[in-house]
C-alpha cells in the first residue's frame, strides 16, 4: 500500500506561545500568507479558532528531515488547506503537521491561484 500522506514542519511556535498548548490531533488551518515581504511562499499556520500559530518552514535550516518545505506545498493550496498535528517537538519550537485532503486539491491549480 503506497503512502501518500505529505507532513509539513511548523515553526516559530514559540515566538506565538504557542509550543506548550499545540498537542498530537489538534487541526490546523495552513493560509498563504500573499502580503509577506520576506517569503513569496510563506504560508501560516492558525489554530481552528484563528490562532496564529507559526509558519510552514521553507528553509533547508527549518525543516524537518522528511518534511516538505512550504515552497513545495505552496501550489498544492489554492488557498488555505488542513493539517493534523502528529508531533510536538518542545526542544526546537516545532511540530510535525500531515496535510488532509490534498490529493483532492491537486487537480484545482489552474494556474489562477
Amino acid at each position: 500500500m503506497e503512502d501518500n500522506s505529505i507532513y509539513i514542519t511548523i515553526n516559530h511556535l514559540d515566538d506565538f506561545e504557542c509550543v506548550s498548548f499545540l498537542k498530537p490531533g489538534d487541526r490546523l488551518i495552513l493560509k498563504k500568507d500573499r502580503n509577506n515581504i520576506y517569503d513569496d511562499e510563506a504560508i501560516i499556520a492558525y489554530k481552528e479558532n484563528k490562532t496564529k500559530v507559526g509558519y510552514v518552514a521553507n528553509s533547508v535550516h527549518s525543516v524537518a528531515r522528511g518534511t516538505y518545505s512550504a515552497g513545495r506545498v505552496y501550489d498544492r493550496v489554492k488557498d488555505e488547506i488542513e493539517c493534523i498535528i502528529r508531533f510536538v517537538i518542545l526542544e526546537e519550537g516545532c511540530a510535525i503537521g500531515e496535510l488532509i485532503n490534498h490529493d483532492e486539491r491537486k487537480g484545482e491549480n489552474n494556474g489562477n491561484n
